[in-house]
């Protein structure tokens, strides 16, 4: 009686854990697990649920979710794009950011980066408009998005002395640690106040160190470099102590002639171009 009792439980159990497609309907799965909803953008009978890992959007770089929701469905075939807008008091500019693709194995979950170089404040706002379609119909929406200002640098706006203007902005290390990190960054220069374009095959130069700490640096450090000349600039940084950091950058073209940045020698104790970090 025991062992029936047992294979009836087993049975109802794998039974239960299983999805059945006879009505053609799937088990509902969570796809947005451990990221935090941003804002909601209500346009055509659709809302627009923005989310990041930390619930906020701040200066620099930010990895940006998105579901689009009609009732109570959340659609699994849109188009996406979308056009980040700062208006500021005497003009108005866009941010280096990513085409928006389905996250990976996922069905309802889109996401994409954007680069934010300065954060909202009482008179300057960030809009975020959206272009998209679903079965073909096309739609857009807008709504104001607020940008934190971000604690330490992460990203920065320079003029090359190539007359060029570029946008850097750090991607990782998100939550540094008092060992050699992972470090990655985008480059990106500013065509015109609305299009930016990722710039290839250039090199940056790393050199963290601890102004509290008599300038002292840190051993095997990687200067960041693209993979197949392409994305994300990568390499390493090594924090050898808890504490604030400042990465001293140079970037090199692709002749290898520094357009922006310098090194820190004993005169000279910090670049101009620099990223933050304290933990």
């Amino acid at each position: 009686m025991k062992l029936l009792k047992y294979f009836s439980l087993l049975a109802m159990i794998l039974l239960s854990a299983c999805s059945s497609d006879d009505d053609g309907i799937a088990t509902p799965i969570n796809e947005t697990e451990n990221l935090t909803l941003v804002q909601t953008i209500n346009a055509n009978n659709h809302e627009i649920l923005l989310y990041t890992t930390t619930g906020e959007i701040e200066q620099g770089y930010n990895e940006v979710y998105l579901q689009i929701k009609s009732g109570d469905e959340l659609i699994t075939n849109a188009d996406i794009s979308w056009m980040p807008i700062m208006h500021m008091t005497s003009k108005m500019h866009s941010c280096p950011n990513s085409n928006v693709v389905k996250s990976p194995a996922k069905e309802t979950l889109y996401q994409g980066y954007l680069v934010f170089q300065m954060a909202s404040n009482d008179d300057e706002y960030w809009e975020l408009n959206f272009d998209y379609s679903i079965d073909g119909t096309p739609f857009t929406a807008s709504d104001k998005v607020y940008v934190k200002p971000a604690p330490k640098q992460r990203v920065a706006v320079f003029m090359g002395s190539d007359n060029q203007k570029y946008v850097l902005a750090m991607v990782d290390p998100i939550n540094p640690q008092g060992a050699v990190n992972d470090m990655r960054a985008g480059l990106f220069k500013m065509e015109d106040m609305m299009n930016f374009t990722s710039v290839n095959n250039y090199h940056i130069k790393i050199d963290p160190r601890m102004p509290s700490m008599e300038n002292h640096g840190s051993p095997n450090n990687q200067d960041l470099y693209q993979e197949n000349g392409q994305g994300f600039y990568e390499g390493k940084v090594n924090f050898t102590m808890t504490g604030y950091w400042k990465i001293n950058l140079q970037v090199a073209n692709e002749s290898g002639e520094i357009i922006k940045g310098e090194a820190v020698t004993e005169s000279n104790e910090a670049s101009s171009l620099y990223f933050e970090v304290e933990f």
